[in-house]
């Protein structure tokens, strides 16, 4: 599976919303890929790796964030789990579910309730290590900074909006893989 053909069928190839989307995922892909090298302990399927960190965002077009360039009709933090549908469309279940859970260090029932988020009901927490590799590398990247990795301690405060579960999952995964 090549992930820039999916990529080139809901994005333009020329746009700045493409170049944003190429230039973040392919950011998060190779500090995804360097992390599963290192730790072959964790026996990462770093081939799925490599495809899914670049088609984790691919849902970001139907939202609405002017900032990077996508204006669609739907709040940003749905990005996920519109990617995930697509991705599901495409014949890739195994690929949504990295799209569906990489959102902050994953989204529980109760934040997804609480919030009111037009999503379902249930916990969107990544489960394999593969999923968790690629949520921890996305911290370290934005889509307004491009190429910029951001220092751990960064990350970390950007984390702080979705609470103390959260930041114990980023703390977690940073002393397995930083």
């Amino acid at each position: 599976m090549n992930p820039y053909d999916i990529i080139c069928r809901y994005y333009d190839k020329g746009s700045r919303l493409y170049e944003i989307l190429v230039r973040h995922s392919e950011s998060v892909m190779r500090k995804a890929v360097d992390i599963a090298e290192r730790h072959a302990e964790l026996n990462a399927d770093v081939e799925f790796i490599r495809e899914a960190a670049m088609l984790h965002d691919i849902g970001i077009f139907m939202t609405d964030a002017a900032g990077i360039m996508c204006f669609g009709s739907h709040p940003y933090i749905e990005h996920g789990y519109l990617g995930a549908e697509l991705m599901r469309r495409e014949g890739f279940p195994r690929h949504a579910l990295v799209c569906e859970r990489h959102t902050g260090t994953g989204l529980t029932k109760k934040q997804v309730e609480e919030n009111g988020w037009n999503i379902p009901h249930r916990d969107f927490l990544p489960v394999s290590a593969e999923e968790q590799i690629i949520c921890y590398a996305d911290k370290f990247f934005s889509k307004t900074f491009l190429d910029k990795e951001y220092p751990v301690e960064v990350a970390r405060k950007k984390l702080e909006k979705y609470g103390g579960d959260g930041l114990r999952r980023f703390d977690m995964w940073h002393s397995m893989f930083g």
